[in-house]
């Protein structure tokens, strides 16, 4: 490849680094194409799983000012899946694909500038998704609201009742 060609080639990952929200390393050795095809396909829209070349990824990486941790694990055959939406996502999709493909190795990752182990993007992936998590969040702080209402709801209610045994007494008194 001509030189003009690895400085685009740099200046692409570059860019893909820095405008991607997170990136996940993977080591895709003893893949068939067809089954890398169908990686990129179970990925959907917010993924893009991109075969490598090491040395042109780490100074792309380098120049995106990503960790020596990272940059490191540029060896072996590698491809990386730069994620443009939700990372909760694209970490599931990876997983579960590695669990039924097991030469699918996750190496490592990059997500919102900070690194992140193998394991962290596993428990990543175990995660629900950002809209389950909201509205399990909307359902707690809505059951708070009822909760509150039943409490002041009871304490006149609680009051018109002692009053009513406390006649009931002296009533019967």
């Amino acid at each position: 490849m001509a030189r003009p060609d690895k400085a685009a080639a740099v200046a692409e990952l570059k860019e893909e680094f820095q405008s991607s929200q997170g990136a996940v390393l993977t080591e895709y050795r003893g893949l068939t194409v067809a089954q890398v095809s169908a990686l990129r396909r179970s990925l959907g829209q917010n993924a893009r799983f991109r075969v490598v070349k090491n040395t042109l990824t780490k100074i792309a990486a380098t120049e995106a000012g990503l960790d020596q941790q990272v940059v490191d694990l540029f060896e072996g055959p590698s491809a990386i899946a730069f994620v443009r939406g939700d990372v909760i996502e694209a970490a599931k999709g990876l997983r579960d694909f590695s669990k039924a493909n097991p030469p699918l190795v996750i190496k490592g990752g990059v997500i919102d500038g900070k690194s992140m182990s193998p394991e962290q993007i596993t428990k990543l992936a175990d995660l629900e998704s950002r809209e389950v998590l909201l509205s399990k969040l909307a359902g707690a702080l809505k059951a708070k609201q009822g909760q509150a209402a039943a409490v002041f709801q009871a304490l006149p209610s609680k009051t018109v009742r002692l009053a009513q045994a406390l006649a009931d007494k002296r009533a019967d008194a």
